[in-house]
C-alpha cells in the first residue's frame, strides 16, 4: 500500500486532487476531520485538554471548539501545547486507520494535512505532495468558495506558509495553475497513476 502525504495552502486545490485519488480507488484520511472527530469521541484527548486548558464543555454538554480557540489563538504557548496534544492523538488514530485501510486492500491512502510535517504525519508516508497554486488564483477560489471579502481572502493567503516551505519539504509538487478544476483533476489523476 502506498501512503501519500498531501499538503498545501488553502485554495490550492487539495480537495480536487484528493477526489481524483478516490476515483482511482484510493482512501483519503483527512487529519482535520480526524481531529474534530476525536474531540467528540476520544475521552483521553478530552481529559488532556481539560487538564491543560480547563473545562471546555459548551452549554449542550459537548466539547466547545470555539471556547478552546479563544484560549489558544491568543497565546503561542497554549497553541503549541494544543498542537502537541492533538498531534499525538491524531497520529495514534492514523496508525489505526492505515492498518484498517491495508486490511481492506487499498492500493493507496492519502493523508491530507495542512500541518503534515509539523505533526510528524509525513513519517507515515512513502512520499509527500505539495499542492500549490498562484496566490491570485487562491484568493479568487477562497472568495468564491466561502463567500468572503477580497481583503479577508488576501489576509488568509498572506498568513499561510509560502511556496518555498512546501518546495523544500515535499517529495513532489503538483502545480495547480490550470484554467479549470477539470483540467487540474486530469493533471492530478495522471500524477497519482504514476505514483501508485
Amino acid at each position: 500500500m502506498t501512503v501519500i502525504g498531501i499538503t498545501g495552502p488553502t485554495g490550492a486545490g487539495k480537495t480536487t486532487a484528493l477526489r481524483e485519488l478516490e476515483k482511482l480507488g484510493g482512501c483519503v484520511l483527512d487529519t482535520d476531520a480526524l481531529y474534530h472527530e476525536l474531540l467528540e469521541s476520544d475521552t483521553a484527548l478530552q481529559r488532556e485538554l481539560r487538564e491543560r486548558f480547563g473545562d471546555m464543555t459548551g452549554e449542550d454538554g459537548r466539547f466547545d471548539r470555539k471556547k478552546l480557540g479563544k484560549v489558544v489563538f491568543h497565546s503561542k504557548a497554549a497553541l503549541e501545547d494544543l498542537d502537541r496534544i492533538a498531534h499525538r492523538h491524531v497520529m495514534d488514530e492514523l496508525h489505526r486507520r492505515l492498518a484498517r485501510a491495508e486490511q481492506e486492500g487499498y492500493a493507496a491512502v492519502a493523508i491530507d494535512g495542512y500541518a503534515l510535517f509539523e505533526s510528524g504525519c509525513d513519517k507515515l508516508c512513502n512520499t509527500t505532495v505539495g499542492v500549490l497554486a498562484p496566490a491570485e488564483i487562491r484568493v479568487r477560489r477562497i472568495m468564491d468558495r466561502e463567500g468572503i471579502s477580497e481583503d479577508y481572502a488576501r489576509a488568509r493567503v498572506a498568513a499561510q506558509r509560502d511556496d518555498d516551505f512546501y518546495r523544500q519539504r515535499c517529495g513532489h509538487i503538483l502545480m495547480n495553475d490550470c484554467a479549470s478544476p477539470e483540467e487540474f483533476g486530469q493533471r492530478a489523476r495522471a500524477f497519482f497513476q504514476s505514483v501508485i
